[in-house]
């Protein structure tokens, strides 16, 4: 799938952004993709954000905007999608263990609460070469503390 193909007017829906579509969308393009992206990058870390901050241009495109690297309380969060009156938080973290999803489901709430956001989307890129995409490739949703916590495995 390549991102030209991809219609961003598809991702709006009563005025909101559908998050699920866009970043399930998102899974597919860099699952069949990442290996291209990455490699281009002499900073190869720096891939997966490029990546996403390119494809989630389409939202901007389409009336939106994007924030990046924004300051929320003492740290900084990595993006988030303006659209219409609505903000989308979205935390990046490259997996380094299990205790990369902890970390970054505490910082995403943290931020959830100077925003006064009550949806999150923590997106983890799993670099390891053991595990296949099937188990890299996945979405949880929880709830914590009264807020929406998405989780999604790239």
């Amino acid at each position: 799938m390549e991102m030209a193909n991809l219609q961003f007017p598809s991702y709006l829906r009563d005025g909101k952004v559908d998050m699920k579509k866009l970043l399930t969308d998102f899974q597919q393009f860099w699952r069949e993709n990442s290996e291209i992206w990455v490699n281009r990058y002499q900073y190869r870390e720096a891939a997966p954000h490029l990546v996403m901050q390119a494809f989630l241009q389409r939202i901007v495109n389409s009336g939106g905007r994007i924030s990046r690297e924004i300051a929320s309380g003492k740290r900084r969060l990595d993006l988030c999608v303006h659209y219409q009156q609505n903000r989308y938080p979205i935390e990046l973290k490259l997996r380094y263990g299990d205790k990369t999803y902890k970390e970054g489901q505490d910082q995403l709430l943290d931020y959830m609460e100077t925003l006064d956001c009550f949806s999150g989307w923590l997106i983890v890129f799993d670099r390891r070469k053991t595990v296949s995409w099937d188990k890299k490739i996945f979405w949880q949703t929880k709830s914590v503390a009264k807020k929406t916590i998405h989780v999604i495995g790239c």
